[in-house]
């Protein structure tokens, strides 16, 4: 299927480029560099339909604002005619008003609508369409196969720092596998089957929830020993799931294990935790089903089906724990639009697009905050005699850093725990739940006796006891970092440091009176003795 599969993307997608590059270069003559736009992405599936409300800075950063999801169920009994059923249309539509209502309330600039396999299949898709349009005021284009299987690609590798990965998407009425490595998309393959088709498969032969389970779980195998690639993935490749199915499995295992992070994104389902899941919805009838904390009732007479086939998957791929997405689709044709460049190539830093991203939103002054981070990573490996951590909490060091003064946006006092909270409760791609938590109480630190007991023990499954004398010794490091940019004027250029016996000598570059950064420095001289074992001078 995918052979010449670079040169097919690249003709698939040079029109877009095209038109996203004038799009960008339009605004930048007609508004300035500092405009932020505000646009709607809608995307319409066989189950739900999904609003995104974003703010898009010229330089290709966004945040989203708002958000709505709707289950107007358009792809519900289409199977038998191919034609969307009247009362789903009607549903549909009342959802689309209310999309365009939200959308007028934030005076969108642009509305991007997609319809995916239900409509891509629907007979009556030109009537539809047209309905839609003069009812709502909103033009959608539907998406080939090929289309959401690239875009779900690319809201995945824009957001996620996992190497090699497979990922599964079971949307309504259509399933997506999609396989890369290096960053590199290899394969993809879009079965004409989803959670709404799996469901109706087999629903009026009044089977037993465990024998409907067996029955979906033999066809979705069967149509996978058909996909000759498969055969083929490297047997160390992450599984990576993609959308409303996967992110229900990953509400229900967290609050079944109590987790105390509310985000989604790179959440790790293991697969003991979603046996346990997927046995209880076997067992269970749709009443009861609709009880289970988690799971969105709008979902639970067709998740069964849908956790059949990941399991079929599982099974047939011999693939363990899932790395839950929150991005795919919508995110996808968000990076495209806001960063054209993406339809070519991925991000080539992740974390550190993500970090810009919110220092912008927060109005952090990029200056300093480069200069703090840049400044921490130098003491980081000039003590790495003394601290002995590994080179990969840098990326702790960093989250904190950037975000360090994103509390200010908050209120001033306090403003180190305002940035705690953000760093836990923003949703940054490119990294692990643990570091998230670690650089949260990197930046909340303000002293040797500053770590609350209870709120550390809140994370035990996360972090370790170990854990609190990296988060003390890191946080003196982004202290002193930010002292010597106190006047936010980059006057510390570097930083080399000496030990000798029972002391530290940090010998400081500078470019300009630096007294205010010096002594600002100093002033955590008694916290680096108590933490460090040294005494502190600075030069």
């Amino acid at each position: 299927m995918c052979t010449n599969l670079e040169k097919d993307l690249y003709k698939h997608n040079r029109l877009w480029y095209n038109i996203g590059v004038f799009l960008k270069i339009s605004t930048v003559v007609l508004y300035g560099v500092n405009r932020v736009e505000r646009l709607g992405i809608i995307d319409l599936g066989s189950n739900t339909a999904r609003l995104l409300i974003v703010e898009v800075s010229e330089n290709g950063y966004f945040q989203i604002i708002d958000q709505l999801k709707e289950a107007p169920r358009l792809g519900e009994g289409m199977e038998s005619e191919g034609f969307l059923k009247p009362q789903r249309i009607q549903a549909t539509i009342k959802v689309l008003k209310m999309f365009r209502r939200l959308c007028d309330v934030h005076g969108i600039d642009k509305i991007i609508a997609v319809a995916t396999a239900a409509v891509r299949r629907a007979k009556n898709q030109r009537s539809f369409l047209d309905e839609i349009a003069a009812t709502c005021g909103i033009k959608f284009r539907v998406l080939s196969a090929e289309e959401e299987a690239i875009y779900v690609y690319r809201g995945v590798i824009n957001t996620m720092d996992v190497p090699k990965g497979i990922i599964l998407e079971i949307g309504g009425g259509s399933t997506k596998i999609i396989y890369y490595n290096r960053r590199n998309l290899l394969n993809y393959e879009t079965l004409p089957f989803g959670a709404i088709t799996l469901t109706e498969l087999f629903a009026a032969e009044n089977l037993s929830p465990e024998k409907q389970a067996e029955k979906t779980e033999a066809f979705f195998t069967e149509q996978l020993e058909k996909i000759e690639w498969l055969k083929n993935v490297d047997p160390e490749t992450q599984l990576i799931g993609v959308g409303g199915s996967f992110r229900n499995l990953c509400r229900m295992t967290k609050i079944m294990k109590k987790y105390p992070l509310r985000t989604i994104h790179n959440y790790v389902v293991q697969d003991s935790d979603f046996e346990h899941v997927y046995d209880l919805l076997k067992s269970l009838d749709l009443d009861r089903k609709k009880k289970i904390k988690g799971l969105s009732s709008g979902r639970a007479d067709i998740l069964p089906a849908a956790f059949a086939a990941i399991n079929a998957f599982k099974k047939y791929m011999n693939l363990g724990d899932v790395v839950i997405s929150g991005s795919g689709l919508r995110t996808g044709l968000l990076f495209n639009y806001a960063m054209p460049l993406t339809i070519e190539k991925p991000v080539s830093d992740v974390l550190n697009h993500s970090l810009n991203s919110l220092i912008e939103f927060y109005g952090c002054n990029r200056a300093h905050t480069e200069q703090t981070a840049m400044l921490a990573i130098q003491l980081f490996k000039q003590l790495r005699v003394l601290h002995k951590f590994p080179r990969q909490y840098i990326r702790i060091l960093k989250i904190a850093a950037y975000l360090y003064e994103s509390g200010k946006s908050v209120g001033f006092y306090n403003f180190e725990k305002h940035s705690a909270y953000i760093i836990l409760n923003s949703n940054i791609c490119g990294v692990s739940h643990r570091d998230l938590v670690m650089a949260s109480f990197v930046a909340a630190s303000t002293g040797i006796d500053d770590i609350n007991v209870q709120d550390w023990n809140r994370y035990h499954d996360i972090l370790t006891d170990e854990d609190v004398d990296a988060v003390r010794k890191m946080g003196v490091m982004l202290r002193i970092a930010n002292a010597f940019d106190r006047s936010m004027s980059c006057l510390v250029k570097g930083v080399n440091c000496d030990i000798l016996g029972d002391s530290v000598i940090m010998k400081t570059e500078l470019d300009g009176d630096a007294n205010l950064e010096l002594n600002s420095a100093m002033e955590i001289g008694s916290d680096f003795r108590k933490i460090f074992k040294k005494n502190l001078e600075i030069l």
